[in-house]
């Protein structure tokens, strides 16, 4: 039974830092579907990874293609329920385990950043951990909008008295004392039939994650989130951002353009089939031409079955031209959401891009000189067993949610005894589990 609690996502038990545990991640996007399954045990910090406590051992690998997927959301609740099962029983079979749940990754549903603040009068001069909770909970009072589901909520910065940005407030001494909460929240329906979707692949989500989010779990070293960083997602359907600043995820933000938009646009201007286009733009994409490239000629073949039909050819500069402008609208929209957000107050942060379609060529140069930042590519950090299919910007989603659990702890929801939202029916399996999860 999919059910969102108050416009709330399923919120995960925090993984000990003490104990090992094993995770399943499940990133469902428009063009693919990845699930990996991982031990997690804990380890020292790494130079660059001070703040992960476990090392994150792959153990199964599943992929496939995506069906009844547009923009980051379901549109056809049959196939891509299919598709997932295919990803799930791949990865199952190779780690030799039987899943229960999942962390699932959400990059659909007009991802939005709202920020609150709430503040308290201390009862003693000294802040306790009763002090925070109660600054905590006033910040739940704040309502979620109508159709909204709240799929983050992170104290981002304390204050005492008139000093703010306060990480660490315990023992510290003053009469006001206030915290800044950033909330992430997208279209409540989006989330539902995901949820719906994995559920009848009888498996539970243990928690929904914002994909931009994820991916600079997995793709930003620590310096990186603490100097000030942008990861962009550029996925088939969807591009998302997250902003990081002081070792917090701060700022959200998305929209519907991505890779598979300048596969269509290939499409269209070659007379091609979508699946050609797609090869065309892996094998032979670019965003700049070289000075052969109009006698470097590449051959389409005919839409038709007829093998009369002769292939026609085009150069690569022709490519350029088709593929170009739209990589430059996606960015020009990724600059002006930036220059909205917080990570405007930050001149020397760069940008990580992450996601299938960062990987055309040229594409870190020309979002250099349209961003305006240093930009480099963002891939799976400080994971092992990773296949080497799987170490591309493409799957830093995927990596970030098994890293996930170690961040869960960060997350602050307070129980509410309210109504509640929910879409489709449990099966008698589902009631019994929900029965025994309650009772025990």
């Amino acid at each position: 039974m999919t059910v969102l609690h108050f416009g709330l996502t399923p919120k995960m038990k925090p993984v000990s830092p003490r104990k090992s545990a094993v995770v399943a991640a499940l990133d469902i996007g428009t063009s693919k579907v990845v699930c990996l399954v991982a031990r997690l045990a804990p380890a020292p910090p790494q130079d660059v990874l001070r703040r992960r406590s476990h090392g994150v051992q792959v153990m199964g690998f599943g992929h496939t293609a995506a069906r009844g997927m547009k923009a980051g959301a379901v549109v056809d609740l049959v196939a891509a329920e299919e598709m997932i099962r295919h990803a799930i029983d791949s990865a199952e079979s190779r780690a030799g385990v039987q899943l229960e749940s999942v962390v699932v990754s959400l990059s659909g549903g007009r991802l939005t950043s709202e920020l609150f603040n709430a503040s308290v009068d201390l009862n003693d001069s000294a802040v306790r951990d009763g002090d925070i909770a109660r600054v905590l909970a006033a910040t739940s009072r704040h309502t979620v909008r109508e159709g909204r589901a709240v799929l983050h909520s992170l104290p981002i910065g304390y204050a005492l008295d008139a000093s703010r940005g306060i990480r660490n407030p315990r023992g510290m001494v003053g009469s006001r004392f206030g915290v800044d909460m950033h909330m992430v929240t997208a279209d409540a329906a989006a989330a539902r039939n995901l949820m719906l979707t994995v559920e009848r692949s009888h498996l539970e989500v243990e928690a929904m994650v914002a994909s931009p989010y994820a991916a600079g779990l997995s793709a930003l070293a620590d310096d990186e989130a603490d100097l000030g960083a942008a990861v962009v997602d550029m996925g088939a359907g969807t591009t998302t951002i997250a902003v990081f600043s002081g070792g917090r995820f701060i700022h959200a933000d998305g929209f519907a353009l991505g890779g598979q938009h300048v596969t269509m646009d290939l499409a269209r201007g070659l007379n091609a089939r979508i699946s050609d286009a797609e090869r065309i733009k892996t094998f032979y994409g670019t965003v700049f031409t070289g000075g052969a490239d109009d006698r470097d000629m590449i051959t389409v073949p005919p839409v038709g079955d007829d093998d009369r039909e002769p292939p026609q050819f085009v150069s690569r500069e022709t490519l350029v031209q088709m593929i170009k402008p739209r990589v430059e609208e996606i960015l020009e929209m990724v600059r002006d959401r930036l220059a909205a957000s917080p990570f405007a107050a930050e001149p020397r942060a760069r940008v990580l891009l992450t996601g299938g379609a960062s990987q055309l060529v040229g594409l870190t140069e020309l979002a250099t000189r349209v961003l305006g930042r240093a930009v480099r590519i963002g891939r799976p950090l400080g994971l092992s067993g990773l296949p080497e299919s799987a170490k591309g910007p493409a799957f830093a989603a995927a990596a970030g949610l098994l890293i996930y659990p170690q961040a869960a702890h960060l997350e602050h929801f307070e129980p509410r005894k309210t109504r509640h939202l929910m879409t489709g029916t449990g099966g008698y399996m589902a009631k019994v589990g929900q029965w025994l999860r309650e009772s025990f």
